[in-house]
């Protein structure tokens, strides 16, 4: 299975089943199987600049360091709003600090639990563990892309995205294989989440949920 050992893939989608596609503002689609991946996509149709958050910065921001073989495409598109631009630049540092933690063997790492908090965090932290169970990371190139993001009257910004994972597989850190598999529908995975800006002026993600093989992220 793409980028994920089985078990681990199922966990995902269980994280916060109290909140909807619907209510982040997607197609409508209720929670899919639990046949997900991850936590974490973008869109768009040009690629965003390097965030410069992954260097330690105003707000004591955590340096993020990944294998040379994990990159992204994050396709989200500048929207000339600071708050929303803010808001995925922060969901995109929370994407690549899951991968770090998932590297680094750390299910506490600070650099995820720095831009997660409630659910999301402690659903990251269990996913985390399940890797370091199967000995095993992330490898290969994901994309992210389709965004959609609204700032609420309450403050909070609801985001939805797509993640296509055909080009990332897991790795097995004991035999350093790749296990590389074949592209389907459940290669494509669609997320809602809800992010809140905290006191250190960092939008977390607190809720987050996921369905594989939506039709929305197929292209």
């Amino acid at each position: 299975m793409n980028r994920r050992p089985t078990l681990v893939a199922a966990l995902t989608l269980t994280a916060t089943a109290a909140l909807t596609l619907s209510a982040c503002g997607s197609d409508g689609r209720s929670e899919g199987k639990d046949n997900d991946k991850r936590a974490g996509a973008d869109t768009g149709s040009e690629a965003s600049p390097p965030p410069t958050a992954s260097d330690p910065a105003s707000a004591g921001r955590p340096k993020i360091d990944l294998p040379s073989d994990v990159t992204y495409e994050f396709e989200w598109k500048e929207t000339g709003d600071a708050r929303k631009d803010a808001v995925f630049h922060d969901a995109e540092q929370r994407i690549r600090a899951v991968d770090m933690a998932i590297a680094e063997q750390d299910p506490l790492d600070k650099a995820y639990r720095f831009y997660s908090e409630g659910t999301a965090a402690a659903e990251s932290q269990k996913y985390i563990q399940e890797f370091v169970d199967h000995k095993a990371r992330t490898t290969g190139l994901t994309r992210y892309y389709n965004e959609s993001l609204t700032i609420k009257d309450d403050g909070t910004a609801a985001l939805v995205y797509c993640e296509d994972q055909s080009k990332a597989f897991n790795k097995f850190l004991k035999t350093g294989k790749t296990d590389v598999t074949p592209v389907t529908k459940d290669s494509y995975v669609v997320y809602a989440g809800t992010l809140r800006k905290n006191d250190k002026g960092v939008w977390v993600t607190e809720r987050l949920i996921s369905q594989r093989g939506s039709a929305k992220c197929r292209h």
